[in-house]
Formats: C-alpha cells, structure tokens, sequence
C-alpha cells in the first residue's frame, strides 16, 4: 500500500501545487465561470478529453470490452463524431458567447430562442441528469482504492476514502472556478491520456508477447453485432451511436468547453488535436479490454480487467500506475460536473429571475459547488441499487436538449414554444418510456426509449417552427445573429440592427423580455 498509494499522492501532491500556482481571478463571473474565455487550442482539446472520458471508461467500456466484444466500439463512433460536432459548431456558439457574455448552455438557449424560462427549463434538466453520473463517478473511485489497498479495505471504506479525496479536491474547484477546472484538466489529462494509452499500448503488447493472447484466441461470439433478427433489434447500434454522438454536446459540463477558448481558430484546433488523441486511446482501451478478457483471472470480473491485468504485468508499480491514471480521469470529470452545476444555479436559476452583483453569483455559485459536493458525496456512500439505471434514464432525458440546441444553432426557423415544448415533451417521454420498458422496446426494431423520444422531439419543433411563424421583430433578430456568425460587415452586431426594430430585444432576451415580445 505504501507503494500504489504514494504513487497516487506523488500525483495528487504535483495537481495541489499547479493549483496553488493559478491566479485567483474573480473580478467578473465570466472569469469565475468561464476563465475569461483565455485558453489556447492545446488546453481545449485536454480539457475537453479530460471531462468527455472519466475513469470509468477504464471500467466501464473496458469490461465491456472484455465482456461483450466488438460491440463497445460504438463508444469509439461517436466519440469521434462528438469532436465532429465541435468543429461544426464552434463558430456559432463561440461568436454568440463572446459578443453576449455567455457562460452556460441554458443561456445559449435563452438568447437564441429570446426566452427566460427556456433557461430555467434546461437548466433543470441538466443538473437533475448529472447527478447520477456524478455518484458513478464517485464510487468508481471507491472501486479503485479498494484495489489499491490490495484487499485491506472493503468497498464501502474504499468509497468512503475516494470522497474525501474528491470532496478534498473541490476546495480549489470552488475557489478558483473554470480557470482551475481547465488548467489542471492539461495535467490530468497528460497522465490519464498519454501515460494512460502509453500503459495501454504497452499491456497489449504483454497479452500478445507474453501471455499468446490473439483475436483469434476469442470466441467469434466477441465478433458478432446486432442487427435484423438479433433480440436488440437492427437499429440498436445505430441508436446508440446517435444518442451518443448528439448527447455529448448536451451535458452542460462538455458545453461550457465551448465557452472557455480564446477563438474560434482555437476551438477549431483543438478538435484536430482531440481526434487523434481521442482515437488512438479509446482505440487502444477496447483492444486492451478485448484481450484483456480472455486472462484466467479476469473470468467473471470484466470491470476489474484494468487493475488486474496492471497488477499481472507489472507488479504494485504497475498497479499504482493504473490507479493513478484512473484517478487522473475521473477528477477532470468530477470537477467538470461540479463547476458547471454551480455555475447553473447561480447564473440560470437565480441569477434568471433575480438582479444579482458578481460577488453574489460567485457567492451563490460557490456554495452551489459545496453543497453539490455534500450531497454526493453523501449518496455515493450509500447502497444505491438503482443508480446505474438512473444513470442511463439521465442520458436518455438529457439528449433531448439535442434538438432545439442543434436545430437552433444552424436553422433560423425554429421558436422558443417550439423549443420549450419538444425538450419538455421529448424529456417525458424518454423518462415514461425507460421506465415502462427499462432500455428494451419491443417494437421499436432497437430504438433507445432516448432515440424514440427524439423523433417525437423533432416532430414537435419542427410542426411548432410552421404553426407558429416567428413575427417580423423576431425574424430580424435571428436574422441579425445569423449574420454575424457569416461574417456579413453590415451587420457584425445583431444588437446594433435589432434596436431599430425594438427596445432590444436581444438584451431582453437574456432579462426576460418575453413578457415584451
């Protein structure tokens, strides 16, 4: 224990002092929530991978790896799609955020759509489904210490350790905000990304070399993929891939990456530097998992093959290495999870109704981050039986911000009763159908309950979008952020047009002007 252990507190102690290192900057609440939009192409793409692969990844989809096979490729898909989408979308979101001083999702929703309760509406769904998520994180990390202490602590001591390590963590989430989030995400993500793949490349070449572990040592079993006639149904792969892919940009903690760069070349560069980085590591995790199954000792415990195999090939050394590059991941998307949560309570829920200093939406947003840390750090200490269900009902409720987000960003049509309505409704029936049918709808050909209520989702914004034209005031208001996204020199500021037409519509949208409108 003395040597996995001291080689997670080596770690631990190098991330204290980088953080006591970072200058405290809380003059506005852009600086606290977004780090004054101040970070380059390379802290993009760390910060990005660092929140978007927590270390449950190396539990998780390596056991499932070893577990089922070809199948948890799905994850590599939309993984890479997902930083796709971060090109695509980088001008448009980053240009709003910057001219109008956005620092969270819900407030994308709530200029785009000139509306305050949309706001509030995707605000609430998105802390409600992180929340669970938030616990499987923190109890993947009891998983860990339980390993590292090589049998001497139970799960619920080495849960227990892994939250007051995490909880230990938020001091400098809470005190420094996104700045400390990024910065020390380039530190984590160097050893959970780097170290982490270089470890992985290396125990593959252990399982072949070593152990004569091959592909054609699996069963062609591992190999096989639903499709017609399997009992998940032909659209089951492709469900989960979709969801996947557009669920990304839909958890507020991975959109607010948007948000932190110095541009829109850097957010742009950024996801040409994460593809690479994403590919060659999730790559080389399900590989690993996939060997990694077939060891004797991992018979029967496919969410332990990265410890197990560590431990095989390299002895504690190796071991405390795993489980220093596990904790690396999981802190990015803790910490991730935490900042963007109290972020939203302040600025999205209090901050939309009430008039609010920057030292009271720091205030609030602090103890937003404190009590979120509590409250997790309570339940993960718990008996859940139900959380990893709760996990995947979060997903398929939190995708359906997909819609009025994507649809809003890149066609102009699109209103805010159309956008309210769809995520609301899209949000039920998700929830009604997962729990009617807990992820298997027989008549769905292998749609998610998620997926299904998506096409109800765009069906309801898209007839709404018709149904309701947007009145003369509104088109040339959407008009105007369009333009300035293409680049049209007569009009760099939809502020500047829109005050010919109204008070100002596009401020109000940020204040409650609806009620106007």
């Amino acid at each position: 224990m003395i040597i996995t252990f001291g080689m997670m507190l080596v770690f631990f102690a190098g991330l204290i002092v980088i953080l006591q290192r970072i200058r405290l900057d809380d003059s506005s609440f852009s600086n606290y929530a977004v780090g004054d939009r101040s970070f380059g192409a390379r802290y993009q793409a760390m910060s990005f991978l660092n929140t978007w692969y927590p270390g449950a990844m190396f539990t998780a989809f390596g056991g499932m790896a070893a577990a089922s096979g070809i199948i948890s490729f799905y994850v590599l898909s939309y993984s890479l799609l997902t930083v796709m989408l971060m090109y695509m979308m980088a001008k448009p979101v980053w240009m709003w955020g910057k001219a109008f001083d956005l620092k969270t999702q819900p407030e994308l929703f709530s200029l785009r759509y000139n509306s305050r309760h949309i706001r509030t509406i995707a605000a609430v769904i998105g802390i409600i489904s992180g929340i669970p998520w938030l616990i499987l994180g923190m109890q993947a990390l009891g998983e860990m210490f339980r390993f590292l202490s090589l049998g001497t602590l139970t799960f619920s001591q080495a849960v227990i350790l892994g939250v007051v390590v995490i909880a230990f963590r938020q001091i400098w989430t809470v005190r420094i905000g996104m700045r400390g989030v990024v910065i020390s995400d380039f530190y984590q993500g160097m050893v959970a990304y780097l170290i982490g793949t270089a470890m992985l490349i290396g125990l593959i070449a252990w399982l072949i070399m070593a152990k004569g572990i091959h592909f054609s040592s699996l069963d062609a079993a591992r190999f096989t993929l639903p499709g017609p006639g399997s009992q998940e149904g032909p659209l089951f792969l492709f469900s989960l891939v979709l969801t996947g892919a557009l669920g990304g940009w839909c958890w507020p903690y991975i959109f607010v990456r948007l948000f932190t760069a110095n541009g829109v070349a850097s957010l742009k560069k950024s996801a040409a530097l994460a593809i690479p980085l994403s590919f060659i590591f999730c790559l080389a995790l399900l590989i690993f998992g996939m060997l990694a199954g077939m060891l004797p000792s991992a018979s029967g415990h496919p969410d332990d093959v990265w410890f197990i195999a560590s431990q095989e090939a390299g002895g504690l050394i190796l071991l405390g290495l795993a489980g220093t590059v596990l904790l690396a991941a999981s802190m990015g998307h803790i910490d991730g999870n935490i900042q963007a949560t109290g972020a939203q309570i302040a600025n999205d829920l209090l901050g939309n109704y009430f008039t609010l200093s920057t030292r009271q939406l720091i205030v609030i947003s602090k103890t937003g981050m404190l009590l979120l840390t509590l409250l997790a750090s309570w339940l993960s200490c718990m008996t859940l039986p139900a959380l990893f269900s709760l996990a995947v009902l979060a997903y398929q409720g939190i995708i359906q911000l997909a819609v009025p987000q994507f649809l809003g960003i890149f066609w102009k049509r699109g209103n805010k009763y159309g956008a309210m309505a769809s995520m609301s409704i899209g949000f039920a029936v998700a929830v009604t159908l997962e729990l009617m049918y807990h992820g298997k709808l027989p008549w769905a050909y292998g749609l998610t309950s998620g997926a299904v209520a998506l096409i109800v989702n765009v069906m309801v914004y898209v007839v709404m979008a018709y149904l309701i034209p947007q009145s003369p005031t509104e088109k040339t208001r959407i008009s105007a952020l369009f333009q300035m996204v293409a680049g049209h020199n007569t009009m760099q500021n939809p502020r500047d047009h829109a005050e010919k037409a109204s008070p100002d519509p596009l401020n109000d949208s940020l204040t409650g002007g609806e009620t106007r409108n």
